[in-house]
């Protein structure tokens, strides 16, 4: 049994792992979602909201959990699980990414995007939909159908997009800082989604060859795996946090700029459909 601390994406809020938290209390495991500051479900102003924000107040909570802890986050939520990861190295037992931002010390996404974007211009996902706010951004409720929820069921989708909510610039423009000693030392997953329209899967790639080490599963799905195929992800997150898989992993990352690697040329690649 382990307590899962749900970490959510930009524009979102803890209600993205609504599906998931039925299913994780059946394998025995004790689900926490959690809401970041900010995102429309406290009274943090928008122009507070920063990285060390986050880090704190996910921190906060699992002060309070007994353990093992597993970090789960979707989207630009990996940048926290990362820095938490950090920070709370000594506490937890594995940080698994959901279609999520699983980058090298110091680099932030648009940093990749822009990298990228001299071959694939497309990896720009939501980014020429947005729409500016008061100290953020909000994604419009037609965009978010069709990058983020495209493959959802049409109710569930047009509900999700719905609940988007406008997420401020201090939580999105973020880079974590780790070191191989506390964060890579870690056994992580990348949930990998194939047919992602939002972070494209070129990107996820990159991010897993910055970044080696992480087992590998690929879901035939879009960004929000936790809509249009919450069985199947919820399945690798059980099977990634039983304790046998995390006691034997004894991999450390060789340093936060590590060399590149293929992307699928270690045995830990799984494909699930």
């Amino acid at each position: 049994m382990a307590d899962i601390v749900l970490i959510h994406g930009a524009w979102a809020g803890s209600w993205v792992w609504d599906s998931l938290l039925e299913g994780l209390r059946s394998a025995g495991h004790r689900p926490h979602a959690i809401d970041l500051p900010g995102n429309g479900h406290d009274a943090t102003p928008l122009a507070k909201v920063s990285l060390q924000r986050y880090v704190e107040h996910v921190g906060a909570l699992i002060e309070t959990l007994p353990g093992p802890i597993q970090l789960v986050a979707h989207s630009g939520g990996g940048v926290t699980a990362t820095a938490v990861a950090e920070a709370y190295a000594e506490r937890i037992a594995g940080v698994a990414y959901v279609a999520g931002m699983m980058l090298p010390s110091g680099m932030n996404f648009g940093e990749l995007c822009a990298e990228l974007a001299r071959d694939f211009p497309e990896v720009s996902g939501i980014g020429p939909y947005l729409e500016a706010a008061p100290g953020g951004s909000r994604v419009p409720s037609d965009a978010a159908c069709a990058v983020f929820f495209h493959d959802a069921p049409a109710q569930a989708a047009i509900a999700a997009a719905r609940r988007l909510t406008v997420q401020p610039d201090g939580g999105r423009d973020i880079a974590a800082h780790w070191s191989a000693e506390r964060f890579g030392r870690l056994p992580r997953l990348y949930i990998e989604a194939a047919q992602d329209r939002s972070v494209l899967p070129l990107v996820q790639q990159r991010m897993q060859q910055l970044v080696p080490g992480a087992e590998r599963v690929l879901l035939d799905c879009g960004h929000a795996p936790q809509l249009a195929m919450p069985g199947a992800l919820l399945a690798a997150l059980v099977d990634f946090f039983a304790p046998p898989r995390a006691a034997s992993f004894n991999a450390v990352l060789p340093s936060p700029t590590a060399t590149l690697m293929s992307p699928c040329s270690n045995s830990n690649c799984i494909a699930a459909t």
